[in-house]
């Protein structure tokens, strides 16, 4: 099997995957993600797609992540190896639609607008 290679993006974070046969190691940033990602809750939802499709261990996933926050990175990490897997065996698709993780997340930070301290919040009002 050739290297499979898929994009994720979430917020401001940008995955790039090489998804290849393997023991199942996913290093990130030359990392292995148990280190780049401190907590249990981001290390599912990285296996998250690889549990669905009971491919957990089967393959080796080199990752290249940048931008955003540990959050950003980990979803768009998800996304990226759900792509992955469909282009590696189509059938997953059912399953990986039906748990929402082949919609791009498309929820952006608001910008910050002039006059104002934040994107909505505005600064107190004072009749005198």
């Amino acid at each position: 099997m050739e290297i499979v290679n898929a994009l994720g993006r979430r917020k401001t974070a940008i995955a790039r995957i090489y998804l290849k046969e393997g023991k199942g190691n996913i290093q990130i940033n030359k990392r292995d993600y148990k280190e780049f990602f401190a907590t249990a809750t981001l290390h599912y939802v990285v296996e998250q797609p690889l549990l669905l499709t009971d491919n957990m261990g089967k393959y080796d996933i080199n990752v290249n992540l940048k931008g955003g926050g540990i959050t950003g990175q980990a979803e768009a990490l998800r996304l990226a190896i759900s792509r992955a897997l469909i282009k590696i065996d189509p059938e997953y698709r059912p399953v990986l639609k039906e748990n929402g993780l082949l919609r791009r997340d498309p929820r952006m930070v608001e910008r910050k607008k002039p006059g104002q301290p934040k994107a909505r919040k505005k600064f107190q009002f004072s009749k005198r």
